[in-house]
């Protein structure tokens, strides 16, 4: 009698827990918007079959397409498209290496994500729903693997894909067989830092720093023209040119907080549309333009340096004790009950081969990411199973044909058991700051870049 009662209470309480309504998320800015979703028109390629609509996503419709060619080999690569702005509608972009992909037997698929502005969480749940329906949606048979490919943020959302805590956490679950994040965001708490830090440092040479977080974008706005004068001769052009006095200033800031020394970075530097695109970040308030409940963004403990010496100059010290120093909010990016995090996590916790891309001159994205990457791979115990390689190149996702399709030769190669491929040394700075870094992977000279040695 005791023990059938025991057993019963046991399966009500158990059957209690399973019908227990999870603790609803908080209510975010970007919870208010709407998108829509377009169907795409792309004509399928000689000897494809071409699959495209709409399907539900995370936060309403997403858009798709999926392509198999005649020969399919039966694997399935994802491909996860980059940022595309704050407007409404949600459209599916074609992956760079479309032709490459059917003609080795690939089939592809791409997502435009249920949502805009930097929402890697719609990215990861919509591209892992659109992998899992690819049979429903074709007819076909389940691929017999899948992998992930990205750019810029959808380097983060392939990172964040095959990550542990995504496969613990994600509403839609999906296993990789290998990724290829290339430009990408590969430590979602740096590039905001990074997009903070300059913003408020540029205004604060200028003399006119901010006060009070958050500084709000309108004010910063309308004081950019004033903000460039001071530390840019001409700003007008593809290239800019920073002056001598302040704008060195700047760049050398610029050039500790991205990664030190390296081939192509003062390039980089000056590329008018990266700067045009950092600084229309200066004032936020760190939740990401509504992505985050919270602030993000915390300066509390960062040293900015325009010298290399072993301690900071008089200058430097003063510097540092003016500039307005600000501390994150409590827990801004909070794990969720059913689904992965407002901006996922890449902690270095996978368990395939990953292989990366990054150009040494991207001031959008910078090369840091590859140095934080690679320790958070090595500190959870996957240093042999990440591949990095640097291109010698100003552009921010600025690869050309051949560079992708190595990358991505070598990496399914590896995946398929072949021998762990080539890569670039991304954390010794004497390394990194040779004249001739990135030349192995690089094919192709970019104008205004020193050719590399002829082998």
């Amino acid at each position: 009698m005791m023990r059938s009662l025991t057993v019963s209470l046991l399966a009500a309480l158990a059957l209690a827990a399973c019908s227990r309504t999870p603790t609803p998320a908080e209510t975010r800015t970007q919870d208010t918007r709407t998108f829509t979703a377009v169907t795409p028109a792309l004509t399928a390629r000689t000897g494809a079959q071409l699959y495209q609509g709409k399907m539900p996503g995370l936060r309403g419709e997403a858009a798709y397409a999926i392509e198999v060619p005649a020969t399919w080999n039966g694997q399935l690569v994802m491909y996860t498209h980059g940022y595309a702005g704050d407007g409404p509608e949600l459209r599916v972009q074609t992956p760079p290496l479309r032709d490459y992909w059917l003609s080795l037997g690939y089939a592809w698929a791409a997502s435009s994500y249920s949502a805009n502005y930097y929402d890697v969480q719609a990215g990861v749940e919509d591209t892992n729903a659109l992998a899992n329906a690819f049979a429903a949606l074709t007819g076909r048979a389940r691929p017999t693997k899948t992998l992930i490919m990205g750019v810029s943020m959808g380097g983060h959302v392939a990172a964040a894909a095959v990550e542990k805590e995504t496969a613990q956490t994600a509403k839609n679950r999906t296993t990789y067989a290998a990724a290829m994040p290339v430009c990408g965001v590969m430590d979602e708490e740096y590039e905001f830092q990074w997009l903070g830090d300059y913003t408020l440092v540029a205004a604060h040479l200028a003399g006119l720093g901010a006060k009070t977080f958050p500084q709000g974008t309108d004010t910063f706005k309308a004081l950019l023209p004033d903000i460039l004068n001071a530390s840019f001769s001409s700003y007008s052009g593809a290239l800019w040119q920073e002056n001598a006095t302040q704008g060195a200033k700047l760049r050398e800031i610029a050039r500790n907080l991205t990664g030190g020394p390296r081939p192509v970075f003062d390039l980089g530097f000056r590329v008018g549309a990266l700067q045009g695109a950092v600084l229309s970040t200066g004032g936020s308030d760190g939740t990401l333009t509504g992505i985050l409940p919270r602030n993000t963004y915390g300066n509390a403990t960062t040293t900015y340096r325009w010298t290399t010496a072993a301690t900071p100059t008089a200058a430097e010290v003063a510097f540092n004790a003016s500039v307005l120093r600000v501390t994150p909010a409590q827990n801004p990016n909070p794990a969720l009950p059913d689904r992965v995090r407002y901006l996922p996590r890449v902690n270095g916790e996978f368990s395939v081969p990953v292989l990366t891309l990054h150009t040494t001159g991207d001031f959008y994205v910078p090369f840091r990411h590859q140095q934080l990457y690679r320790a958070a791979a090595t500190a959870a115990g996957n240093g042999d199973r990440l591949v990095q390689r640097a291109v010698r190149a100003p552009g921010h996702c600025d690869f050309t044909a051949a560079e992708l399709v190595e990358g991505f030769g070598d990496l399914v190669k590896w995946e398929a058991g072949g021998a762990r491929p080539a890569g670039d040394d991304v954390t010794t700075p004497a390394v990194i700051a040779e004249p001739t870094y990135g030349c192995r992977f690089t094919r192709g000279t970019r104008a205004g870049v020193d050719a590399c040695p002829a082998n």
